[in-house]
């Protein structure tokens, strides 16, 4: 792969600051900070936003309940996901709040331009409304409860509604989303939410309300101050005022702008792949390139709910099993789009059969191998045999693999790969013996060991986008300089003859803990 430089902005959505931070949060971070540290691994200059999605009714209620002001509550509940960001060890160049001026400003510059375009109009709005959504409902989307409850498709609870309203004209908008997913017909990953979204749009378009009466926690619409704009069109902005929109001049905006991929749930994607598109086409701005949407998590097989106090805190697991373990299993244990089932006993076995056995085996028993036998000095190395080559070409074949499956979001099939050559190295190990070469030719098992160590750094160079911590402690532990753990530094071999630090088990086998 040419190392070129190139640009590159992905996006978590913005979390709703109702409540405080799930393992669902974890995990749409997690995948975003790992996809980002990767195309800063490959050289390339990234922005990764994050931040709080802060207005609405949903949040007017929490806070009341909560016997709060909605500033202070959306000012404390903002706390907690900047704190799980911290706890995650997340890499994110920018935090953004809803309630910040700069985003404000953007908002209100949007809003103006899709009135001046004259996509929005005003109205009135009648129609099925969820409050835990923010989102509206047609009538063959609601259904019915035994109790007699009005449902929206995921089991909100939805009510009827009627208020003065303007309106964004998304139906004319229809035809266009139509032939530009047709165009493009990678935008929405995976293909079975593509499908999803295409059926959606085609069985038509209605006219989206966009702003509320009936509470006042959110971004006044200008020159009514009787109406606050949707939630929805408010938050969306978040990933463009980021990039000091409307200030098409600015750095950030010449240079990000439009976002490579927006990583979403798929609870959210109508709001992501359909309104988004749409408004932005109606103020004339660049579509984002990807609009990628991940599954949800039970726990123990069932869906995660307070109700039922399943909810997992990612502290008390990173506190208990550590952050490397805990990011490995969310990264591993279910392919990216797919939904996942979270357990402390799966967490346990993925962790002790991959990382302890698999990669913190031939970490520690290669360098201790090495520091015992040849002086804590980087073995000297003599001609290849074709085991040797073989083992070598694998690496390399792994490491374009790997590249491959991050620059298409498969991180799943990425750590596969990267595990295929940790199970060839295993075995080149158990095949060579080092420690009967000692015994008969000691050339030999320094070529074996010198080969064995670069696997090693190699390996370790690309788990420092996934495991970074422990990665990190052994490419430590090789002495290698922290300036030298890049993409370009891949094919740069050990000194023989230097000295490395004494080896330590990095990824101990883990119990279960109460």
């Amino acid at each position: 792969m040419e190392n070129k430089q190139k640009k590159f902005y992905i996006t978590t959505p913005i979390y709703y600051v109702n409540d405080v931070p799930h393992i669902g949060h974890a995990y749409t971070t997690v995948i975003c900070d790992t996809i980002a540290n990767f195309n800063k691994w490959l050289g390339n200059k990234v922005n990764f936003l994050t931040g709080t999605d802060e207005h609405g009714q949903k949040v007017e209620k929490s806070a009341l309940k909560a016997n709060m002001d909605p500033q202070t509550f959306t000012d404390n509940v903002s706390k907690s996901f900047k704190k799980l960001a911290s706890k995650l060890e997340i890499n994110n160049t920018d935090f953004i709040r809803t309630t910040e001026d700069r985003h404000i400003k953007s908002v209100k510059h949007l809003w103006n331009i899709l009135v001046n375009k004259g996509d929005i109009y005003i109205d009135k709005y009648s129609g099925w409304y969820s409050i835990r959504d923010e989102a509206f409902y047609s009538n063959d989307e609601v259904i019915e409860d035994k109790s007699g409850k009005k449902l929206a498709p995921n089991g909100s609870e939805v009510e009827w509604l009627e208020e003065p309203s303007y309106f964004f004209k998304l139906s004319s908008w229809q035809d266009k989303l139509l032939k530009f997913y047709e165009k493009n017909p990678d935008f929405i990953s995976p293909k079975s939410r593509y499908n999803e979204v295409l059926s959606f749009v085609n069985g038509g378009l209605e006219d989206l309300s966009i702003s509320r009466t009936t509470f006042n926690w959110g971004i006044q619409v200008p020159d009514n101050d009787d109406h606050v704009i949707y939630v929805w069109l408010d938050a969306l902005t978040n990933y463009i005022s980021a990039l000091d929109y409307p200030n098409k001049d600015s750095k950030n905006w010449k240079s990000f702008w439009p976002a490579d991929i927006h990583v979403v749930g798929k609870d959210i994607l109508r709001f992501h792949a359909v309104y988004w598109p749409a408004f932005l086409m109606a103020a004339g701005l660049e579509v984002p390139r990807k609009i990628y949407a991940h599954g949800w998590w039970t726990v123990d097989g069932k869906k995660m709910s307070k109700s039922t106090g399943n909810v997992i805190s990612p502290e008390v697991i990173i506190d208990k099993y550590g952050l490397d373990q805990f990011k490995y299993f969310l990264l591993r244990e279910v392919r990216f789009g797919q939904d996942g089932d979270f357990s402390e006993e799966a967490l346990v076995k993925r962790v002790n059969s991959d990382l302890s056995n698999d990669y913190g085996n031939l970490a520690q028993r290669v360098l201790t191998f090495i520091y015992k036998n040849n002086e804590c000095l980087i073995p000297n190395k003599g001609s290849y045999t074709l085991e040797d080559k073989e083992l070598l070409k694998d690496m390399g074949v792994s490491k374009d693999n790997i590249i491959n499956y991050m620059q298409n979001y498969q991180i799943t099939n990425a750590l596969e790969e990267l595990w295929t050559i940790i199970k060839k190295s295993n075995a080149y190990i158990d095949e060579q013996a080092p420690w009967t070469l000692k015994k008969i030719d000691l050339n030999r098992m320094n070529t074996v060991l010198f080969i064995l160590a670069n696997i090693i750094k190699n390996i370790s160079l690309i788990a420092t986008n996934f495991i970074p911590n422990g990665a990190n402690k052994i490419l430590d532990q090789l002495a290698i300089p922290q300036n030298k753990r890049k993409y370009i530094n891949f094919d740069e071999e050990l000194i023989p003859g230097s000295k490395f630090n004494k080896p330590e088990g990095v990824f101990p086998r883990l119990e279960i803990k109460e």
